[in-house]
Order: structure tokens, then C-alpha cells, then sequence
């Protein structure tokens, strides 16, 4: 991402971070309204808030746009960098019912992650790209695991593929819908994660998730022909 990071926004900048939302948040509503989705998993996203219990979401960066899309208007509470990119997600992101806890692996991670942790406490679902914001592409950083680990909710791992789509010039080749496209998400099952401590048991889930995500983008490709 671009942007600031290592000062404050300047009114310009949030100028230009408010008309950004104001145009952003309508076209990427009216364009994600034409899609079609394929549905394989939802009974686990439903059997965690019949358990009374908060999802924590996680998926590839690259899957943002549609997955906000999908999970629109649950309370939500996802991290947003803290510079000029994550300022117009975040104002985009709120307009489709979501959260923010602002701060990045390189960047007030820690607090964002303390703010995650009460907002999950408190009754909010949570969710995280997994391998961002940066990457590398499909490489899961721990913060899910941690938050699992640190609140006793479940994580639940979904991938969203659509079969008529654009490509952005970004490092996690991030998938831009076509209008009227099909959309196909698979959502696996919930995975609980007992201890977060040390940085072993935390590689160990890591790795296990970034499996579960290629099972769930393979499943997810194989929905779309189905």
C-alpha cells in the first residue's frame, strides 16, 4: 500500500480520503448487487453463533472486494492500516456495516489487536486478511491465530472465486468482479485454537490455516463449474 505511514493525515488527505468513500462505496455496492452466488459452508457460520460464540473470519487479501461485499452489515470489526490507503478503506468499509481497528504488522499492530480483542469480547465478530496488508501474497500472518487464542472463538476460513473478473496491478492480485459475474464461496469449518503461546504453536496454526485456505480456494474453483 501507499501512503503515510509515519505521520498524521493531513486535511487533504482526509478530503480526499471522504470523496474517495463517497464515490467508492456506491459503485462497488450497485456493481457486487449483480452478482450470483454459489454457497457451500454457511451451516458453519451459523452453528458458531448458535454455540453463542463470535467467527473470526479469515481469507486471502486478494478476495477483499467481493468478501465485503458478501459479509456486509454483521458488525464486523476488521484492522485498517494507519495511512492514507487505510483511511479510505476504512470510511468505504463502515458504509457496509463494518468496524475498524486501526493498525498494520508494521504499524500499531499490537494496539489494533488489543482493540480486536475487546470488540471480540464484546460480542463482534472479527476478521483478517490474512497475508496482508503487504504479503507476501498467501502467507498467513498471525493475528487471527493470536485473537483465537487469546478470546477462545473460532476461527472460520472462507475464498471466494468469481469466473468473470478483473485483475488489479497489486502484489495480491486482488480480484475485481465483472458485473453480473458468478461468485462462488466455500466456508470451511470452524477451528479452534487452545494456546497461542509461544511462537511454535503459533507457526503450527499458521501453516495449518494457510492449508485450509488452499483446500477452500480449490473447492471454491470447483464450485464454479459445478
Amino acid at each position: 500500500m501507499t501512503g503515510q505511514t509515519g505521520q498524521a493525515l493531513s486535511r487533504w488527505q482526509l478530503s480526499q480520503a471522504a470523496v474517495i468513500a463517497a464515490f467508492g462505496a456506491p459503485v462497488i455496492g450497485a456493481l457486487c448487487r449483480t452478482i450470483r452466488w454459489r454457497v457451500e459452508g454457511a451451516e458453519h457460520y451459523d452453528a458458531i453463533l448458535a454455540q453463542h460464540r463470535q467467527p473470526i473470519f479469515a481469507f486471502w487479501h486478494g478476495r477483499i472486494l467481493a468478501a465485503t461485499y458478501f459479509w456486509r452489515d454483521r458488525n464486523i470489526v476488521v484492522m485498517t492500516s494507519q495511512n492514507f490507503d487505510g483511511e479510505w478503506i476504512a470510511r468505504i468499509i463502515r458504509r457496509f456495516g463494518y468496524g475498524t481497528a486501526r493498525g498494520s504488522t508494521s504499524r500499531g499492530a499490537r494496539r489494533a489487536l488489543v482493540q480486536l480483542k475487546r470488540d471480540v469480547a464484546a460480542g463482534r465478530p472479527a476478521a483478517f486478511t490474512v497475508d496482508g496488508p503487504r504479503g507476501p501474497a498467501r502467507r498467513v500472518q498471525p493475528g487471527a491465530v493470536w485473537l483465537a487464542g487469546a478470546t477462545g472463538n473460532p476461527i472460520l476460513p472462507f475464498h471466494i472465486e468469481v469466473d468473470h473478473y478483473w485483475t488489479a496491478r497489486s502484489w495480491d492480485r486482488t480480484q475485481i468482479p465483472r458485473p453480473f459475474s458468478l461468485a462462488a464461496i466455500a466456508i470451511g469449518e470452524p477451528f479452534d485454537v487452545p494456546d497461542p503461546h509461544g511462537d511454535g504453536v503459533v507457526a503450527e496454526h499458521q501453516q495449518a490455516l494457510g492449508r485450509i485456505l488452499g483446500t477452500l480456494s480449490e473447492r471454491a474453483a470447483a464450485l464454479l463449474v459445478s
